[in-house]
C-alpha cells in the first residue's frame, strides 16, 4: 500500500526569510497600481477586485470589461499550473520557490515589454492591451499561488485587507490593559504584519509615481526585486 506525503511549506531562513514577505508585498502594490492606472482599472494582483469594476461597468460606461472578464480564468489557470509545477518539482526533490520567483520575474519582464511595445494604452479591450494585462495577471497569479503553497507561514503579500484588520486589532490589544500572553501574541503578530503592510503601501505609491514618470518602464523595479529575491532564497 502506498502512502502520500505532503511537503511542508518552504520557510526561507535568515535574512532571506525576513526579506521575502515585504519584498513581495512591495511588488504586489507596485504592479497592481501600475496596471490599474495603465490598463483602465485592471487589477493584476487583487484579481477579484475586477468583479466590482465589472459590476460598475455593466451599469455605466464600459472600458476594459473584456480584459477584466478574462482576468479570472487566466488567474485560475495560472494558479493551477503553478500547483502542478510545485508538485512536480517536489516529487523530484527540488525546492520550488526559486524557480517560481524566476518565472514570475520573467512574466513581469514580458508584462513590461508588452506595455512598452503598445505605447500609452488607448483602447481598453484591444488585443495588445488585453494581452499585456493578462501577462500581468499571470505573473501575480504565480505570486498568489506560491504564497499559499510555499509561504503560508508568512504574511500574505497581495491582498492587505486581512493584514490591516489584524494589525489594527493587535495595536488595540497592545494599547488596552490585557494579560501578558495576549500582549506578547499581539506584539509578535504586529511585528510580522506591519512591514508587509507598509511595503505594500510604499509599492502602491511608487507604482503610481513610477508609471506617471516612466510609463511601463517603471516595472523594471519590481522585476529587479523579484530576481534579487530569487538569487537570495535557498535552492537545491
Amino acid at each position: 500500500m502506498s502512502t502520500i506525503t505532503q511537503t511542508a511549506p518552504a520557510k526561507p531562513g535568515g535574512e532571506a526569510g525576513r526579506l521575502v514577505p515585504p519584498a513581495l508585498a512591495f511588488t504586489a502594490g507596485f504592479v497592481d497600481t501600475c496596471g490599474f492606472i495603465a490598463l483602465f482599472g485592471l487589477f493584476t494582483a487583487h484579481v477579484t477586485g475586477n468583479f466590482v469594476l465589472i459590476g460598475a461597468e455593466l451599469v455605466g460606461p464600459s472600458r476594459g470589461i473584456l480584459t477584466k472578464l478574462l482576468a479570472l480564468p487566466t488567474f485560475v489557470v495560472a494558479v493551477a499550473l503553478t500547483r502542478l509545477a510545485v508538485a512536480a518539482m517536489e516529487a523530484r526533490g527540488r525546492a520550488p520557490l526559486r524557480p517560481l520567483l524566476v518565472a514570475q520575474g520573467l512574466l513581469l519582464l514580458a508584462f513590461m515589454a508588452a506595455g512598452l511595445a503598445i505605447g500609452p494604452p488607448a483602447l481598453a479591450d484591444a488585443w495588445p492591451e488585453l494581452l499585456t494585462g493578462l501577462l500581468g495577471v499571470t505573473a501575480m497569479a504565480i505570486q498568489n499561488a506560491k504564497a499559499r503553497l510555499l509561504l503560508s507561514a508568512a504574511t500574505p503579500s497581495t491582498v492587505m485587507t486581512g493584514n490591516v484588520t489584524q494589525l489594527v486589532i493587535d495595536l488595540v490589544d497592545l494599547a488596552r490593559p490585557t494579560e501578558a500572553p495576549v500582549r506578547a501574541q499581539a506584539a509578535a503578530r504586529a511585528a510580522k504584519m506591519a512591514p508587509a503592510v507598509a511595503a505594500f503601501a510604499i509599492g502602491a505609491v511608487a507604482g503610481a509615481f513610477g508609471y506617471a514618470a516612466f510609463g511601463f518602464l517603471c516595472l523594471v523595479l519590481p522585476v529587479l526585486v523579484v530576481f534579487a529575491l530569487a538569487a537570495r532564497v535557498p535552492g537545491r
